[in-house]
């Protein structure tokens, strides 16, 4: 009787330190979507840790000239409103000294989302556009032209479950981005961010 009361022990316990094994997996497994408060807004903030990258080559500059623009998801919520936008920023690899050349076309951008067009048009080009002090994001280069546009929830989504993403630029001269090499952590981040946020 003795054994079989040490037998049933050993197996609870048994079972406990696996529940708790598998806990301390789940804790540990890093979140790659943070928050952060605007203390002059008041603003809670989420957004990714892994950005999207695109890039297009540019050989009229120099033989491996590129220009890269990031794109990541913000939501603001002020008070339990909800606003969602699409932070993106451009750069060179070529030195850069006129931002504006750096900002052309960027008034508007279409989101190719497995050939699905999304126009997005410019909501600013500082953080106070969306309603935060502070950038959200850190910007990839100095030269880097910060824009953001306006988006909802079903568009965040639709990139993040599209397979091919590029991006294209207005004006007379549109440049049209694609998706640089492995982006498989940033569309986990998107992913994940879609689960968290509220809508």
């Amino acid at each position: 009787m003795f054994e079989k009361m040490a037998n049933r022990n050993s197996t609870v316990l048994l079972s406990c330190l696996i529940a708790l094994i598998g806990l301390a997996g789940c804790a540990s497994s890093p979140s790659s979507v943070s928050d952060k408060l605007d203390q002059y807004t008041g603003a809670t903030v989420t957004y990714v840790d892994v950005p999207l990258v695109f890039y297009r080559d540019n050989p009229s500059q120099a033989a491996y000239a590129r220009n890269f623009m990031h794109a990541g998801p913000i939501q603001v919520n002020r008070s339990g409103t909800y606003r969602y936008y699409l932070w993106i920023s451009s750069w060179s690899t070529m030195q850069v000294t006129d931002v504006s050349s750096v900002r052309d076309g960027l008034e508007s951008i279409v989101v190719f989302a497995d050939g699905e067009p999304l126009l997005l048009e410019l909501s600013g080009w500082a953080p106070d556009a969306i309603g935060v002090s502070e950038p959200v994001y850190l910007s990839p280069a100095a030269s880097a032209a910060d824009a953001y546009y306006q988006v909802t929830v079903d568009q965040i989504r639709l990139i993040a479950e599209s397979s091919d993403i590029r991006l294209r630029t207005a004006g007379p001269t549109p440049r049209e981005f694609e998706l640089w090499d492995d982006q498989n952590a940033a569309k986990q981040s998107l992913a994940e961010f879609l689960r968290q946020v509220q809508y």
